[in-house]
């Protein structure tokens, strides 16, 4: 963000951090990885055509690159849990979090921030993360994964630059408990449905009393 509002800023250039210290997620909840020990990468892209009412699309192409990538590592089970984070079965290995630079209409920038775990094993409290190196039990030298992840990046967003729709069925086709039962919570009244989908705006595409119903990021959150 300081070499976008400095007039600094190019496309494609990528900051990766080997320690960080105020680290953001999703609804400006903490994200937390160990000095050395994690793939923690921004981008700088100019959104390629695409129009602010479709920043979601953009948010749908790093979720396919960064399942791909930790896919290729292990076994087949990475899949995209809405709104963009990477689950490995039923545990959080990384997540996005894509902030805009907009003038008036014009989206200028977008900086994506991804956070993948790598090497790190203890995750205090949060009993949910998982690591490469917990799947694997091996060690891997994150620089060169973050290069080698910015190729996916690229070949996804050649893929949404040609094919939103081939994007879209392929974000569904790995989507986290895509046609299965789920329960959510709004606020005090607990939800539970089939998760059918995501919209092309972003809202969770839910089943339940016979009818299907929209939810916003930020709107409810996950109970099971």
């Amino acid at each position: 963000m300081g070499l976008i509002h400095a007039g600094m800023a190019q496309h494609g250039t990528a900051v990766f951090a080997h320690d960080q210290t105020k680290g953001k997620g999703q609804r400006d909840k903490q994200w937390l990885s160990a000095p050395g020990e994690n793939i923690i990468l921004s981008l700088i892209i100019k959104p390629f055509g695409l129009k602010l009412t479709e920043v979601f699309l953009l948010s749908m192409s790093v979720a396919i690159a960064l399942q791909r990538f930790f896919n290729m590592y292990t076994t087949d089970e990475t899949k995209i849990k809405w709104p963009n984070d990477t689950y490995w079965r039923d545990r959080k290995a990384g997540g996005i979090l894509i902030e805009n630079v907009v003038q008036g209409e014009d989206w200028k920038y977008a900086v994506i921030g991804m956070g993948l775990n790598i090497n790190q094993v203890d995750f205090g409290d949060f009993k949910k993360a998982v690591s490469l190196k917990q799947i694997t039990g091996k060690n891997y030298n994150t620089i060169e994964m973050a290069k080698e992840l910015l190729g996916f990046l690229e070949q996804s967003f050649n893929e949404l630059t040609r094919n939103i729709e081939g994007v879209i069925n392929n974000y569904h086709e790995h989507l986290y408990k895509r046609n299965e039962k789920i329960q959510l919570k709004r606020n005090t009244e607990n939800i539970e449905g089939i998760l059918k989908g995501v919209s092309r705006d972003g809202m969770l595409i839910i089943e339940h009393q016979h009818k299907e119903e929209k939810f916003k990021v930020g709107e409810i959150e996950w109970i099971r």
